[in-house]
């Protein structure tokens, strides 16, 4: 949800009345009546649950008959396919969706043709389709997700850009000192950051042992754990949460809602994931000058530009990792000119103004081709 509120608060700015439909969550409410918009309570399971998927199929129905819903944009796979259907059955007249990875990349038997059948349906019910990766795309076309040219890309990526002043290393430089402390990493150590979902498919696995393998080459390096743990979903293997809470070189912070304060003292950013979507938290750290460690998987690949703005490694590999690391982290100049070369491409090509306006311009362009049919 953070990463769409400027994309929010821009449409409610242009004079949009914007609703934001999601299962519960804590100050939610409060989150959209900042930023001018309205918010609308829909329980949508992640699993597959034909009642409560039923439920809220009806919910959204209802709620866009009631309130003569124009544009309806969706983003997360549940959401996608019950918003497709429900607005096709509304008759809304511009449906749109935006794909942030394939959940069915990694899953098998059964439950991967259903989820990739979802897919298929969200994109032959909707009127565009986008995805926030050009790899990406790339991806669906090639597994039969949809045609070339059914699902696009914006501009050069991501899902709402970055907001270039809250990401910006200058505004912590003060407190650099204070939030080592907090977190108990020397003043001269290296620090190594994640930020995300701490599981498995996120290549924390690999990420520890890259880092446990590390630290007996480099003995001042730490890394920070930023995100919360998915027991029930994508638990980590009892073996390398044993390993992390042994470790006097591992810290996790848990979810944080300002990832720019660990962002801020870091000297590399990594994120060695199975899959992804376009990886727009490596824009974020990116914009505080870190280089980044990636995986060459669609979405980081676009995210990344390897041996420019940081090092894509094969996925699942600690000991490439580790490699990669060490490569930065034995090198100053090497790991500053990354940064810099970083931080100066999302500021040409993914500022969160210049995004936000492309996703405005595309409602107006879709909404007044439909008026220009009927």
């Amino acid at each position: 949800m953070n990463h769409l509120r400027d994309q929010i608060k821009h449409n409610v700015k242009a004079g949009h009345k914007v609703f934001v439909i999601s299962s519960p969550g804590d100050d939610i409410e409060a989150f959209c009546k900042a930023l001018g918009a309205r918010y609308h309570q829909v329980d949508i399971c992640r699993n597959i649950s034909p009642v409560e998927d039923f439920r809220a199929l009806i919910s959204l129905i209802r709620f866009f008959r009631l309130n003569r819903t124009d544009i309806v944009h969706s983003v997360t796979p549940k959401a996608g396919l019950l918003s497709a259907i429900a607005a096709r059955i509304s008759k809304i007249p511009v449906r749109l969706h935006t794909f942030t990875g394939q959940r069915w990349a990694k899953l098998s038997g059964p439950v991967r043709l259903i989820s990739k059948a979802c897919d298929r349906i969200i994109v032959n019910l909707s009127t565009q389709c986008y995805a926030d990766s050009h790899s990406q795309v790339e991806y669906m076309v090639k597994h039969g997700i949809c045609k070339s040219g059914k699902v696009r890309v914006l501009g050069f990526g991501s899902l709402g850009g970055v907001n270039l002043k809250r990401f910006d290393r200058n505004r912590w430089r003060p407190f650099n000192e204070q939030i080592r402390n907090e977190v108990g990493i020397p003043l001269l150590s290296k620090v190594i950051t994640f930020v995300g979902r701490v599981t498995k498919d996120k290549g924390i696995c690999e990420l520890v042992d890259g880092v446990i393998q590390l630290s007996k080459e480099l003995n001042e390096i730490q890394l920070i754990l930023v995100g919360p743990l998915e027991p029930q979903l994508d638990p980590l293997p009892e073996e390398t949460l044993e390993k992390i809470q042994k470790s006097r070189n591992i810290h996790m912070v848990g979810y944080y809602k300002e990832p720019e304060k660990y962002l801020s003292i870091s000297d590399l950013f990594v994120i060695p994931s199975y899959r992804e979507g376009f990886g727009n938290v490596v824009l974020e750290a990116a914009a505080m000058e870190l280089p980044a460690i990636g995986t060459r998987i669609p979405g980081l690949v676009d995210s990344i530009v390897d041996n420019e703005t940081g090092i894509l490694v094969p996925p699942k590999d600690a000991a490439a990792i580790a490699t990669a690391m060490h490569s930065l982290l034995a090198d100053e100049d090497k790991r500053i000119k990354m940064g810099r070369a970083a931080r100066k491409r999302v500021q040409q090509y993914f500022d969160r103004e210049y995004v936000n306006e492309l996703v405005l311009k595309e409602y107006n362009t879709l909404y007044m081709h439909w008026l220009q049919r009927g």
